[in-house]
């Protein structure tokens, strides 16, 4: 009777054990997949699409007009062609509600080749410069032969839902900090 009150103890708590971890999975999987759908519309040129992935309160601090230009003027430039090749995921934390909405900090590691042939030698050392500083130069590697840059680089992005199912994100950067201060709660502003 004890074997088999144990036995059906430990099935139970297995049983909770697997359903945790299936609710975490389902959560990074729904994650995962709004960060593929953001990084892919770039991917593909589709900027509107790209825009509607970016978390809404962030055009109380740029419009939806001047991020779509700005998007434009990075991934549709001729004199700059900015090609996302790969996508790998690094940690996905586990997502908090704050104020009735659920943060999760993304780290991701996208492959980017910057084609900048049509600039003069000039243009081509500054971008690369820019690009070193900013990823690192263990992560920029320049094809002299293509005249191309070679990216790996380390991001972060911030991963935002009221239901856990449709994410929107913001891209956590330094640099971006003043403005994040305005709509991030102060936890997660914590870790940037």
């Amino acid at each position: 009777m004890f074997k088999t009150r144990f036995f059906a103890l430990l099935f139970i708590l297995l049983s909770f054990i697997s359903f945790a971890q299936t609710k975490v999975n389902t959560d990074d999987q729904a994650i995962r997949k709004s960060l593929v759908y953001f990084v892919n519309s770039i991917k593909y040129k589709k900027i509107d699409q790209a825009v509607e992935c970016i978390y809404p309160k962030y055009f109380t601090i740029i419009s939806k007009e001047q991020m779509t230009q700005l998007l434009n003027m990075t991934y549709n430039n001729p004199l700059l062609k900015v090609d996302v090749q790969d996508m790998k995921f690094g940690n996905i934390e586990k997502p908090e509600l704050i104020d009735g909405e659920y943060y999760s900090i993304v780290n991701y590691f996208p492959k980017l080749k910057c084609n900048v042939s049509a600039m003069n030698e000039n243009m081509k050392t500054k971008i690369g410069e820019a690009m070193i500083s900013k990823y690192g130069k263990q992560n920029v590697k320049y094809l002299q032969n293509e005249g191309s840059y070679i990216i790996n680089a380390n991001m972060r992005a911030c991963a935002i839902s009221k239901d856990k199912k449709s994410w929107k994100f913001l891209i956590l950067e330094k640099q971006y900090k003043p403005q994040l201060v305005k709509i991030l709660p102060k936890k997660i502003l914590n870790k940037i």
